[in-house]
């Protein structure tokens, strides 16, 4: 079955791109909004971010470059505050200076109570785990509470909605980096991941080096369970050299997870840790050159 498109409102309530955006979606009641952390104090007096919501706290780590995540829920008080009041005392947390922007799900109606909000707290840490994009700044696993299958339906359709809404906002933050299982590396996939192989053997280890890799609309995924050379050559690229080291791989020189490149090349030389030409050594099963390939795409 096609998937049917949605349409997306982007409000930019500052008029620029890197202001405030206020996001709704057709047929949905939910409301987002992306929010700088710089720009907090001027959406003070806004009822819908005094109600009760998820909110999601942006940033990057200066130690390793990755991108984090918090995720968390804010329920109105007694004083009438809700989600701007949170992510206020998240400001002045000297704990949680990480973060430049938020990002915040409520309602146009106003319909979140407690037990909406736990559910999908935990549902939204669990899906940005399962996608492995950000690293998840959550200390513990929230509660999902106790939820009728009728409200748990009703919540699942609005996660559906706001997944479409995040990615519209600039995170990737529930979206895999391929669609399938990393064990699956050796099946059929669509046209829009064409799934590319690389075996040689290393004169640095001796060792046969054999990894896999999909390529998405995004780039070059490097697959889990991959077989990676150890030992760096001399002419290794420096931003290379540093994901080869911060990347997960065994003592066995098998990668633990999925890591993107923009570039087939680079994809290449993180498995090699060389300069390699990655349009002539990712290749088919069938042994065709992604050069070939691409060369046949553009006629």
């Amino acid at each position: 079955m096609a998937t049917r498109g949605k349409s997306i409102n982007l409000f930019l309530m500052d008029g620029t791109p890197n202001g405030r955006i206020k996001c709704t979606l057709a047929n949905w009641t939910g409301v987002a909004y992306k929010i700088p952390r710089t720009e907090l104090d001027k959406c003070k007096g806004r009822e819908d971010l005094s109600q009760s919501g998820v909110y999601f706290l942006f940033g990057t780590s200066d130690q390793t470059d990755d991108n984090m995540v918090y995720i968390g829920q804010a329920g109105v008080r007694k004083n009438g505050e809700g989600l701007l009041c949170r992510l206020i005392e998240h400001k002045r947390n000297p704990d949680k200076d990480y973060w430049t922007e938020a990002v915040v799900f409520t309602t146009s109606n106003n319909s979140f109570g407690p037990t909406e909000i736990s559910y999908l707290e935990n549902r939204f840490c669990g899906l940005a785990v399962e996608a492995n994009r950000y690293v998840v700044k959550n200390g513990n696993d929230p509660s999902p509470g106790n939820i009728t299958e009728e409200k748990e339906s009703e919540l699942e359709e609005f996660i559906d909605y706001a997944k479409i809404v995040m990615g519209a906002l600039g995170h990737k933050l529930f979206e895999p980096l391929t669609d399938k299982p990393q064990a699956a590396i050796t099946e059929e996939v669509s046209e829009e991941e064409l799934l590319l192989f690389m075996k040689r053997k290393s004169r640095k280890s001796g060792q046969v080096i054999e990894a896999s890799c999909k390529r998405t609309n995004e780039g070059f995924v490097v697959l889990q369970g991959s077989h990676i050379e150890t030992i760096d050559s001399e002419s290794i690229p420096p931003g290379i050299k540093e994901r080869r080291q911060r990347a997960k791989i065994d003592e066995n020189g098998i990668l633990q997870e999925n890591i993107l490149f923009r570039s087939p090349s680079y994809a290449a030389a993180f498995v090699i840790g060389g300069h390699v030409n990655g349009l002539v050594e990712w290749k088919t099963k069938d042994g065709v050159s992604l050069k070939k390939i691409e060369n046949i795409e553009g006629n």
